[in-house]
């Protein structure tokens, strides 16, 4: 029997806990109908109530995962154009245990989306997001002359964006070679390759 609307809403959260519990634990690759059940003390007939295909699961997760996201302490933007990109950089890397976790959990659906024609779509627009809110402070750096007046803050964005989530495979996989000062460290020479200073031959650094 299905629950009531009023106790569907109530559960919802307990869902949601539990469904976060399982990626925190194992990843997207062990995130089942089976161990979100577990966590809840019920039955896998209860959750599929809830949840009537394992794509439907996956797909609040992954919803799940974006509001964590979106919800995680940041860092104060110190001043507007790079200064305000620096901090935004190092909000996407491990630099703490619960980015490290949230960032494995991340890597671990990369998987399942590029299966998924509809999971794609939804990252490639995570992806779009995200570089829509790193735009328009690299604008305002163009603005303040941190970057070279032809700089194109689309592109450097796109540019920003991959970088970052390069760093954090790295991050994740060699965390001995990559600890906390080194991604830090990289962050600043990767801002600084971008920025308005000019190379030996006088030439502004407008590549990435």
């Amino acid at each position: 029997m299905p629950p009531a609307p009023g106790d569907r809403d109530a559960r919802r959260e307990d869902v949601s806990e539990a469904v976060w519990l399982a990626l925190a634990e194992k990843g997207f690759g062990g995130l089942t109908l089976r161990a979100v059940a577990s966590a809840m003390g019920v039955s896998t007939g209860m959750l599929m109530h809830y949840f009537p295909t394992k794509r439907a699961l996956i797909a609040h997760a992954l919803d799940l995962l974006e509001k964590r996201t979106a919800e995680r302490p940041r860092r104060e933007r110190p001043a507007e154009g790079l200064a305000t990109v620096r901090a935004m950089l190092l909000d996407i890397l491990p630099l703490t245990p619960d980015d490290t976790a949230r960032n494995r959990i991340w890597v671990s659906s990369w998987d399942l989306a590029l299966a998924d024609d509809g999971l794609a779509s939804d990252q490639a627009g995570r992806y779009t997001r995200l570089r829509s809110t790193i735009r328009p402070h690299l604008e305002a750096a163009r603005g303040l002359g941190e970057l070279p007046a032809g700089a194109d803050p689309e592109r450097l964005a796109a540019g920003a964006v991959a970088f970052v989530h390069g760093l954090v495979v790295q991050a994740l996989f060699d965390p001995g070679r990559f600890p906390e000062d080194v991604q830090v460290s990289m962050v600043d020479d990767f801002l600084a390759s971008i920025s308005a200073a000019r190379g030996p031959a006088g030439a502004p650094r407008t590549t990435l």
